[in-house]
């Protein structure tokens, strides 16, 4: 593993797994992508008014990184794919990814049903495979977070079938990402600011 690439920094206020050596491609081949993703990283932090005012469509930790991330440059981004046999064309949608830039796609999945990591790994593998995606990343939220949303009053609101680690690292030892490589940020309870 090559988390060691990772500022210790990040590496205290974040749970982080990687595959395949994604850390190692995206400093070596991508650092500003790389760069973009650990400056995200460091600027991120979880307020309490995030969690206990309503979001609406999206989330205010979602906003948060795309916003950042737009400003560097990143999209949201569709690809428009499909196979040919024998002359015969056969559209292969695909999901959009939260933000994308450079052949790095980068998910948020922060507070969705869990099977999104099913749609987003396999988007990853076949954007990999199809050589559109060189590196999948997925920021999501830690299993002791549920701690603080409780005794917010929130708990309900986050629920055991969303979107948290241990949904999540089943499904990619499993093999659901197959040969993309894949680096994953969860969001600790360090990075928990009371602002109110």
């Amino acid at each position: 593993m090559t988390l060691d690439q990772i500022p210790f920094e990040i590496r205290e206020l974040y749970e982080i797994h990687e595959w395949k050596h994604a850390c190692a491609i995206l400093a070596s081949d991508f650092p500003d992508e790389w760069n973009d993703i650990i400056e995200v990283l460091s600027e991120f932090r979880l307020y309490k008014s995030w969690l206990t005012r309503g979001g609406g469509r999206k989330s205010k930790i979602s906003g948060f990184i795309d916003e950042f991330l737009y400003q560097k440059g990143w999209q949201e981004k569709k690809f428009s794919t499909r196979v040919v046999v024998d002359e015969q064309s056969m559209d292969t949608p695909t999901h959009k990814i939260d933000c994308y830039k450079n052949r790095i796609a980068l998910e948020i999945e922060w507070n969705n049903k869990d099977p999104f990591y099913d749609r987003d790994l396999n988007n990853f593998r076949l954007l990999f495979d199809l050589r559109a995606i060189s590196v999948g990343v997925i920021i999501t939220r830690c299993d002791e977070l549920q701690e603080i949303f409780n005794d917010l009053g929130r708990g309900q609101s986050f629920g055991a079938s969303t979107t948290h680690m241990s949904k999540l690292l089943p499904r990619i030892e499993g093999g659901s990402g197959a040969g993309c490589p894949l680096l994953v940020f969860g969001i600790s309870r360090k990075l928990y600011v009371e602002d109110e």
